[in-house]
């Protein structure tokens, strides 16, 4: 596949819905290349909502990390009794997060962001890594506003940390938009965003936050802004 013809895509679908993103990108690289990685955040929600509606048959797949809230379980749970749709489940390997605790103790996040990005390294990006060596594209709901990390994010983009290519459908749509869409369109979400937490990982990495403070604010507060991702959406080429 030319990286021209996605590029040249992307540029058509600047300024589409979301639902035009969807479809397109959905049509050209084909639903059995094509999947949705969701942490159930109220993104994730309105694209797994977006699928639904479509009737693309795009697996929708998510990670356990095993330190996640369990306001998160519930919603994966709400969610797939919802939609009736199957939801794939991926899981850290045992033997490495087994190890990374005997070797750094249970909060090793909080010691530096290198410990910090070791857990995610175990607990996320290789599982991702995994499932995404499998695909030719995946769906993410990355926002432009939603961080300093993510102010230039496109409709279709090469991920060069995965090797394949993403698929932004929300890329310029606010958060106003998103929750307009939720409430309209009855769709579940996590309980949490109620409590003032509008993004949602690991339960130690992820807090409410204050008036005024940025939405990526509660995700691993304690880092400075351009530190604040987790490997799963890095670097780009």
């Amino acid at each position: 596949m030319q990286r021209e013809a996605v590029e040249q895509l992307s540029r058509e679908l600047a300024g589409k819905s979301p639902e035009k993103i969807l479809r397109s990108a959905v049509d050209f690289f084909g639903a059995s290349q094509v999947a949705l990685a969701s942490s159930f955040g109220a993104e994730d929600q309105v694209l797994f909502d977006l699928l639904h509606k479509a009737q693309l048959p795009v697996t929708v797949f998510t990670l356990d990390t095993g330190r996640l809230p369990q306001e998160s379980y519930d919603v994966l749970d709400s969610t797939r009794k919802h939609y009736g749709h199957e939801i794939e489940v991926l899981f850290p390997e045992t033997s490495a997060v087994e190890n990374m605790q005997s070797r750094y103790g249970p909060n090793l996040f909080y010691e530096s962001v290198e410990l910090r990005r070791e857990c995610c390294r175990i607990r996320k990006v290789e599982p991702l890594k995994r499932k995404l060596s499998t695909l030719t594209a995946w769906i993410c709901g990355l926002r432009r506003e939603q961080s300093v990390t993510r102010s230039a994010v496109a409709p279709i983009e090469w991920d060069g940390a995965f090797g394949l290519y993403k698929i932004n459908p929300l890329a310029e749509v606010t958060e106003e938009w998103v929750w307009e869409y939720i409430k309209s369109n009855h769709v579940p979400y996590n309980a949490l965003h109620d409590r003032g937490y509008p993004s949602i990982g690991c339960a130690p990495c992820s807090r409410a936050v204050k008036p005024g403070e940025d939405i990526r604010a509660g995700r691993w507060w304690w880092e400075s802004p351009e530190h604040k991702e987790c490997g799963l959406h890095r670097e780009k080429h």
